[in-house]
């Protein structure tokens, strides 16, 4: 994962919700731009999940990035 991917994403506009898959198995939602902050240098990510709860992840550790629900959509007949 690049951090010019993940700026490109994070300012994408219309913004499309994404997920960020970690080394570690855990997943972690971004719903909206605000709730993710780049480091300047652009290996640190500063995610806010609610008003008193934030993770720092290194970049580095981001294995994937998922768009959508994670759920196929069937067609109606």
């Amino acid at each position: 994962m690049t951090v010019e991917t993940l700026r490109d994403l994070h300012g994408a506009r219309p913004f499309r919700p994404f997920r960020l898959s970690l080394a570690d198995g855990r997943s972690v939602q971004v719903k909206h731009p605000e709730v993710l902050g780049v480091s300047p240098g652009g290996r640190t990510l500063h995610l806010f999940f609610d008003d008193e709860h934030s993770e720092y992840i290194d970049l580095l550790h981001v294995t994937s990035i998922e768009f959508g629900n994670g759920r196929t959509r069937r067609r109606r007949r």
